[in-house]
Formats: C-alpha cells, sequence, structure tokens
C-alpha cells in the first residue's frame, strides 16, 4: 500500500468526521466524492497498482488533481489476499463507500455492498456504472460518456433539423452522474442519522442523463414521442429566444415575454413591429399578459431580428439589453468567460494543489453565507 499526501480542502466543511472510501476512477465517480472532500469528508481514494486513468491523460496530472484534491491516495492490489483484506479493513471503518466500476466487480474481490455491510451494518454504499444494477441485459454493458449520450436519445436533440447527431462538447453526463451521486449519498447519510441503517445507493450514468433531460424525458415516457430538434433556440420556443449574428460575433437573445420582447425591438429599432397584427396577434405595447412569446409570423420576425442584429456591436448590445433587464449575451469562449467572471467578482478564487502543481478550480457551485 502507498499513500499520497492529502491536498487542499474547502474552509466549508459540514461534512467533517464523515469517513469514505472511494473505489472509484476517471470521472464521476471521482467527482463525486471530490465534492463531498471539498465539504469537509475524510476520503480514501484506492487506486490500482497502475493508478487512475486520469493520472496518465495528455493532460498530465493536472485533470487528476481537478478531481481527487482534497482526497488521501493509496495502492492496493485486489488481486492479492492482503490487498483484499486491507481494503475491507478499510471499507468497514468507513461511513461511505463508493465505486463507478461494472456492477459484480467489487463483489469478485469480495468488496460488493453485502461483503461490507456485514463488517459495517450502517455502511452507505453507492455503486456508480453506466446503466444501473437492474435486472435487464443492460446492467453490465459498458459506458462512456458520450456513448450514454448516444443511447439516452441525448445526441439527437442538440442541432439542427437534418445535422448529424451533436454530443455536448464536455463530459456533461459523468459530471451529473457525480453531482447525483453527491446528492443521493448527502441524503443518504441523512437517513443514516434518523434510522442508524445503512443502504445501497444505485446511480447509473442514463439516469444522470435523463435528469438533464428532465423535461423532454417527461414528455417522452408520456406520451411517446421524441421533440423535435431546435437548434440554438431557447427552450421557450419564442423565436426572439435564440442565438443571432452580430458584426463582430453571436448574440444570444433570451426574450421570452412580451416585455423583454418590446425593449428589444424599440433598442433595435423596430419598435413598430410591436403593434403590427401581421406579426403578433396582441399588440406588445398593450396589456399583453405575461407568457412566453408567441407571433403570428414567427419566420418574419426572426428574420427582422437577424437583420437588425447583423449591424450591432455583439458586446455594446448585450449591454444595452442587459439594462432593459432582457436577458443577452456575447458568445464567448470557456477561457473567455472564466476571465470576465474572474475580473467582476462572481467566479470564485479555488486553487488546487498537489505534487507542486497548482489547478485552478471554479470550487464548488455555490457559496455559503453565515448569519452573523
Amino acid at each position: 500500500m502507498t499513500d499520497s499526501s492529502p491536498l487542499a480542502r474547502s474552509a466549508f466543511a459540514p461534512l467533517t468526521g464523515v469517513r469514505v472510501l472511494d473505489f472509484s476512477h476517471v470521472i464521476a465517480g471521482p467527482f463525486a466524492t471530490f465534492l463531498l472532500a471539498q465539504m469537509g469528508a475524510e476520503v480514501t481514494k484506492v487506486e490500482s497498482v497502475d493508478g487512475d486513468v486520469m493520472r496518465r491523460t495528455a493532460r498530465g496530472r493536472q485533470g487528476f488533481v481537478s478531481l481527487n484534491a482534497g482526497k488521501r491516495c493509496i495502492t492496493v492490489d485486489l488481486a492479492t489476499e492482503e490487498g483484499r483484506r486491507q481494503a475491507l479493513a478499510l471499507a468497514s471503518v468507513s461511513d461511505v463507500v463508493l465505486d463507478n466500476l461494472r456492477p459484480g466487480v467489487l463483489e469478485r474481490f469480495g468488496l460488493g455492498f453485502d461483503d461490507v455491510r456485514a463488517a459495517h451494518p450502517g455502511v452507505v454504499y453507492c455503486a456508480i456504472s453506466g446503466f444501473g444494477r437492474g435486472h435487464g441485459d443492460w446492467r453490465h454493458r459498458p459506458a462512456y460518456d458520450h456513448v450514454v449520450q448516444a443511447v439516452s436519445g441525448m445526441a439527437w436533440l442538440g442541432g439542427s433539423e437534418g445535422d448529424p447527431p451533436m454530443k455536448t462538447g464536455f463530459p456533461v453526463v459523468d459530471s451529473a452522474t457525480g453531482m447525483l451521486a453527491a446528492m443521493a449519498i448527502l441524503a443518504a447519510l441523512r437517513e443514516r442519522d434518523r434510522t442508524g441503517s445503512g443502504m445501497l445507493i444505485d446511480v447509473s450514468m442514463v439516469g444522470a442523463g435523463l435528469q438533464l433531460m428532465y423535461p423532454m424525458a417527461c414528455d417522452a415516457l408520456t406520451s411517446g414521442t421524441t421533440p423535435p430538434r431546435v437548434g440554438n433556440q431557447g427552450y421557450s420556443g419564442s423565436p426572439s429566444a435564440d442565438f443571432f449574428p452580430a458584426r463582430n460575433g453571436w448574440l444570444a437573445l433570451g426574450a421570452n415575454t412580451p416585455r423583454q420582447l418590446l425593449a428589444v425591438l424599440r433598442t433595435l429599432g423596430l419598435g413598430h413591429l410591436a403593434d403590427d397584427p401581421a406579426v403578433f396577434e396582441q399588440p406588445l405595447s398593450g396589456n399583453v399578459p405575461v407568457a412566453f412569446v408567441r407571433a403570428r409570423d414567427p419566420a418574419a420576425l426572426k428574420r427582422a431580428l437577424t437583420e437588425a442584429i447583423a449591424g450591432q456591436d455583439a458586446a455594446d448590445l448585450e449591454a444595452r439589453l442587459n439594462a432593459c433587464h432582457v436577458p443577452a449575451a456575447r458568445l464567448r469562449t470557456l477561457a473567455e468567460f472564466a476571465g470576465e467572471a474572474r475580473a467582476n467578482g462572481c467566479l470564485p478564487a479555488v486553487e488546487l494543489q498537489d505534487d507542486g502543481i497548482s489547478v485552478q478550480s471554479p470550487g464548488l457551485g455555490f457559496s455559503v453565507y453565515r448569519p452573523s
């Protein structure tokens, strides 16, 4: 067994005293236990003799540090009797045990839920897999993020009609699975506080993917239909909620309500359209109920907006529309956003360090303010 030094922790530590044994690797499982560690849990990450694959990616150790800060990392050879004994001993004194291996792998080493529960009845055991631990044929299928995006229908929701399938450009399912697992573990710990009983939590990547698509998933489950692909149009379906090309970039416009659209039209010098019966059934300048915009001729409205925005400076129009309380943003790269967000104070400065490597992190994604 080898051991590496503990990494940085968050100052917000409500999970102090909670011990977590982490058998996971790559992204989904490590992200779940990273969140727990950043909230004060004592996480011991068990790696194989080859180490977590994230240590050997093209990104080097930065990716590993970003997912495993705050953990104590050890190496255990589960192929040996001594390694299995050490791992079970650690599990028997842990509040939480988590793995994201395929169902049955840890059971073969005598480290499944029933094995650990026999040594520690109060354990919260979280098993992450691609398709869950149910009884169907899919439970043994391997999975990666983009494969789950494909099988779940997510890849057919992106893009516009006629486009090839479009995966999200980052491992969204992995991250969502980690967050879902962390939430489930917190709920299970709260239940154990009440009852003293441990439990098995079954978290699947496809389940997390459906949570991300929740409104569409409910429609599909209820009616058996798949919603149409809408490209960059907002969920409201309003023709004024979309991406529009500007003179020097792109502008995301979120004019969902009549009041918001009226402000947009006046800002763009298109105020005359607000009362045009050929475009709107009800004049926008009248007493229109608050609801998503529905135009009589949505194509004409979108053409007018596209032509007007095409001659505008994207950053200037963003500022003018935001001043009118209209959600709008110039499209930025992730790096551009990070720089601006740090400068204006809406992104915390969180630094993770290990073995001389420094990684900047967005933190937990929320802030806590204690009453004075």
